[in-house]
């Protein structure tokens, strides 16, 4: 049986679309449901027209464990991070110890923490004058972006570079590599079952 993911996500959502997209492509997972805090987010649409069912939330309503219930009957292997800008609460982060996934745009623990997302976080990469920045995927757990690293991935930063230079260059390996770890991450899931 082909595991099954959530994806969470509060924007556009294009890691949440190639994670999708991979999974179809690989046959190695699926995903059965996006959760999204945004009304307005762009991975709304995407979700519509590939008819993957989606839970909407407000801050309340994440807060409180009875969402646990939701997120447990799409029977989820992974939770999945995908540009979701809320801190996860304690019953869900103990309810999917080690199960949840989460994508930071630089090389943490540099530019990470609260109020460091998108664009904040490449505008200090450039600020500082840093040679290189990336992407750090890692577990979730009660502390914003300190859980354990499972995979980093570095590029160079051109004197020359803008912040939305940076974006690019990150957002490219988010691409390339962030699906690739929600594989390996099901596989070692399996090998302990």
């Amino acid at each position: 049986m082909i595991p099954s993911i959530i994806l969470f996500a509060s924007g556009n959502g294009s890691n949440a679309i190639t994670i999708h997209q991979k999974g179809i492509a690989t046959n190695s997972y699926k995903v059965t449901c996006i959760v999204c805090n945004n009304p307005k987010a762009g991975i709304l649409q995407y979700a519509a027209m590939h008819n993957i069912p989606v839970e909407m939330i407000t801050k309340k309503q994440f807060s409180e464990p009875a969402f646990l219930q939701i997120v447990q009957a799409y029977h989820a292997s992974l939770l999945v991070l995908a540009g979701f800008l809320w801190m996860v609460p304690s019953y869900l982060i103990q309810a999917f110890e080690n199960r949840i996934i989460n994508i930071h745009p630089s090389l943490l623990p540099k530019y990470g923490g609260e109020g460091m997302y998108g664009m904040h976080v490449h505008e200090a990469v450039v600020a500082h004058k840093e040679a290189e920045s990336g992407i750090t995927i890692h577990l979730v757990n009660e502390e914003y972006d300190k859980g354990e690293v499972l995979l980093q991935k570095k590029v160079d930063i051109l004197p020359s570079d803008a912040a939305s230079d940076v974006a690019k260059k990150v957002l490219a390996l988010e691409h390339q590599w962030f699906w690739q770890v929600v594989v390996s991450q099901l596989e070692k899931l399996n090998d302990t079952k």
